[in-house]
């Protein structure tokens, strides 16, 4: 069974950092490039960043560019999204995803690439 579980959400300060993970399990986790997606209230939902398949190339979002970071431990079949001088605008449900068709490139942002999706995490960033 496919499964993707989010964890490491909650509430921070504006200014903080705050670090999310995302656990697979039954599947190849090595040969998916993942990504983490965001949807704040009321808003559709929001590419933030990827990483490829080895983790050697990675991919952001203009608006967390900079301030997040996105890693993989393929042993540990885990995903990890660090977030710094986070501002109340980061404030969403944090989704991790997985795209298990092969491509060169690392930037897809597009949702409907995506085969699997975590259940989301909130983050929320109090100003």
């Amino acid at each position: 069974q496919v499964q993707l579980v989010e964890s490491g959400g909650g509430l921070v300060q504006a200014g903080g950092s705050l670090s999310l993970s995302c656990a697979a399990s039954g599947w190849a986790f090595s040969r998916a490039r993942m990504a983490w997606f965001r949807q704040a209230p009321g808003k559709e939902r929001e590419f933030a960043a990827a990483i490829s398949r080895s983790g050697d190339s990675t991919c952001y979002g203009d608006s967390v560019k900079g301030r997040f970071t996105i890693s993989r431990d393929n042993d540990k079949t885990t995903v990890y999204l660090q977030m710094g001088s986070l501002k109340a605008e980061d404030t969403a449900v944090y989704y991790c995803a997985a795209d298990r068709t092969y491509s060169y490139n690392t930037c897809i942002v597009t949702e409907g690439s995506y085969d699997y999706w975590g259940q989301g995490t909130q983050v929320t960033v109090s100003s």
